[in-house]
């Protein structure tokens, strides 16, 4: 079993919790992911096309051009004549309201006369037909020369220009009629004939867009098909007029297969599915191999924005047609995990995010090969973080790196240098300098999730820092061993691959609170012991107290809280043993209460923190020897060690045994060379 999973159980609460940020990540990942496979292709008429190869994945019709297909329809309705019915009864009764006014005015022999002319002409007219006004002006805007017009079941096709308006007809009627006497003229004003005009011509919707659809059912919209793996174009080759048909061709088909619910509602199935999948390995790994993570929730949250927020933009631009999506600084997520987690934990979760990145692209085979290689190569030059400028040199080793391995893809498959899409490799180039964007959003990062990266590691570890500054000048015993216990856990960790610029810092501030009383401890005294004058019980009471004090000062300085934690468990719940063992030989019939020389705690819970306890012990313990003999440092350091395994010091955190053995051997051979003896040196004899 890893290491990092030794006691690590998740209760059920903690279980739901991860289960529903889960959930909710998947949700927002595919809910944002593109559906409506928007033709992401932009081209021009006699322009190169700048994509890869493309290959028709399905069969589609190459659809005409609008101006091809209006121009047939423009002939085919040369043909079309719209139906208008001929309402017989509307004739009739303007011609029956004309008799009854000629009865009425039988008295007139030249009103009769008058009335009895302009019925004859309005019965001509009405046979004939009057149309709107309205149909009228349509007909001609749609360039109609006949219509038929029927009645009952017969039908027949007339001329437009042989049928009436209501406005030519009352011209023709004025016509017959005006200037032959005086008297004629007064009847015209007498009687106002616009009442007995009314269009008895009405356009027949139905019957016409039946005869229309009829004509344009012997329009073809296509010229001819694509059959699925036919290749359409390749890079570099210049789109001509049949190409770009096909082009545009296949972007309605694209819309068209895509427009319908039930494909939108499978495709979303489809999502949900691999994205689950992604999660649930990403999340297995967490189990297997980082459990530690997954107690804590800050960091389970900041590794599950990770393979959020990048689908996210990557959908953006796809959904929108912008850039590339090769300018979106992919390699910043594993920068960001490996600075403040571990190696193996950036590259699982790049690799996870990557590929769901990877389902909104036509062609991901090169997108997936270029961001892992970035992502490795952002791993790599980041193993141990110490200056902000190697973040610089990082991007520039990503841009490099990134810019190689898309020009071999392409040189792969093109097998000519004229046919490189340079474009790509400007987008690569802007992707390097938003790379650079990861030093400030590390300081970001850092105040929001509470992280530490090495840089504030090794800002912290200055000796000039103010306080180590004043432990070196108020305590200089305590900081010369602070600084020795550096040293030995430093050595160890480099040995088994634990955090070693964590664990120099945590050493040089772990016996900080003993600035305050620094003469109650051996390595600040002189001649001068303090404990002589205290009972054991305040005597133990004054070393416990030193580390509360470290914790009050490291607030008050503002001291991340991994350092905090070296400050509380580098004694554990470890017992002041010279005084607690002084007691009981001077009380020996007198019951002592050990917890009152009893240190704070907690015991050890992570792998560095183990170690700085031993070196801390072991430093300290080596200051009593006598004689510095290889059998005495080796007897000592197994001792020191072997004490706290037995006492259960490190049941808690991630240690091995191995690890345990290996230290043991780092802690002596360090102090040998530390307390080897040096040679005399011989006196020069006078004659």
């Amino acid at each position: 079993m890893n290491r990092y999973n030794k006691q690590k159980h998740l209760n059920v609460k903690d279980l739901i919790y991860r289960f529903i940020v889960t959930i909710i990540a998947i949700a927002i990942v595919c809910s944002y992911l593109p559906r409506d496979d928007r033709y992401s292709y932009q081209f021009d008429l006699d322009k190169p096309w700048r994509y890869s190869q493309l290959i028709a994945s399905f069969d589609f019709p190459i659809y005409k051009s609008p101006e091809s297909i209006q121009k047939e329809q423009d002939s085919i309705m040369r043909y079309y004549k719209p139906y208008f019915a001929l309402y017989g009864n509307i004739g009739t009764e303007q011609s029956n309201r004309i008799s009854e006014l000629i009865k009425k005015e039988s008295q007139d022999k030249n009103a009769s006369r008058f009335l009895s002319q302009i019925k004859n002409i309005l019965d001509d007219i009405y046979q004939r037909g009057i149309i709107s006004t309205e149909d009228f002006q349509r007909a001609e805007t749609d360039s109609i020369s006949f219509v038929r017009i029927y009645s009952g079941n017969e039908a027949k096709e007339i001329h437009l220009s042989n049928i009436y308006t209501p406005k030519t007809a009352y011209e023709y009627l004025i016509s017959q009629v005006i200037g032959k006497n005086e008297s004629e003229r007064g009847l015209l004003k007498k009687y106002n004939l616009n009442d007995y005009i009314q269009a008895n011509l009405v356009f027949d919707k139905t019957k016409s867009e039946e005869d229309k659809k009829n004509l344009l059912s012997s329009l073809s919209y296509s010229s001819g098909m694509v059959i699925s793996g036919q290749k359409i174009i390749d890079r570099g080759d210049i789109v001509d007029e049949n190409t770009y048909l096909i082009l545009t061709s296949l972007e309605k088909e694209y819309s068209k297969r895509h427009d319908e619910m039930k494909q939108s509602r499978i495709m979303l199935l489809g999502q949900i599915l691999y994205v689950s999948i992604i999660a649930f390995c990403l999340m297995l790994f967490f189990s297997m191999f980082r459990r530690d993570y997954l107690i804590s929730s800050r960091k389970i949250f900041f590794l599950t924005i990770i393979p959020v927020i990048y689908p996210l933009l990557t959908s953006f631009l796809i959904k929108h047609n912008l850039f590339s999506v090769y300018i979106i600084p992919y390699a910043m997520g594993p920068i960001f995990i490996r600075v403040f987690m571990d190696s193996r934990t950036a590259f699982v979760t790049h690799v996870s995010t990557i590929l769901i990145c990877a389902v909104t692209l036509k062609y991901p085979y090169e997108f997936i090969a270029t961001q892992i290689i970035s992502g490795m190569v952002a791993i790599y030059s980041l193993r141990e973080l110490s200056q902000r400028s190697q973040l610089i040199r990082t991007a520039l080793y990503i841009t490099i790196s990134a810019i190689v391995v898309y020009a071999g893809i392409e040189l792969i498959h093109e097998r000519d240098f004229t046919h490189l899409d340079y474009r790509m490799y400007v987008y690569i180039m802007l992707n390097g300098v938003a790379l650079l964007f990861a030093y400030p959003l590390l300081f970001i990062l850092e105040k929001v999730f509470g992280f530490t990266s090495n840089v504030t590691l090794v800002e912290l570890s200055n000796i000039n820092n103010q306080l180590l500054r004043r432990m070196s000048e108020v305590a200089p015993g305590t900081f010369q061993h602070s600084l020795q216990v550096a040293n030995l856990a430093t050595a160890v960790a480099n040995k088994i691959g634990a955090k070693s610029q964590l664990i120099r810092t945590g050493a040089l501030y772990h016996d900080i609170g003993k600035i305050n009383h620094p003469v109650y401890f051996t390595e600040n005294q002189k001649k001068i012991n303090p404990h002589e004058r205290l009972t054991n019980e305040q005597s133990a009471g004054v070393v416990i107290n030193h580390v509360k004090e470290g914790i009050k000062l490291a607030e008050k300085h503002k001291l991340p809280q991994v350092i905090k934690d070296f400050i509380t468990t580098h004694h554990g719940l470890g017992k002041t043993k010279f005084f607690l063992i002084s007691s009981i030989n001077e009380n020996p019939n007198k019951p002592v209460d050990e917890a009152l020389f009893t240190y704070p705690g907690p015991n050890p819970f992570t792998l560095e923190q183990a170690i700085l306890m031993m070196a801390d012990a072991v430093e300290a313990a080596s200051r009593s020897l006598s004689d510095y003999t290889e059998e005495n440092i080796s007897n000592l350091v197994d001792k020191i060690v072997d004490t706290q395994v037995n006492e259960g010091f490190f049941k808690d955190c991630p240690i091995t045994f191995q690890d345990i053995t290996i230290a043991k051997d780092v802690f002596k051979d360090k102090l040998k060379t530390v307390y080897h003896t040096r040679i005399s040196y011989p006196e020069l004899k006078k004659d």
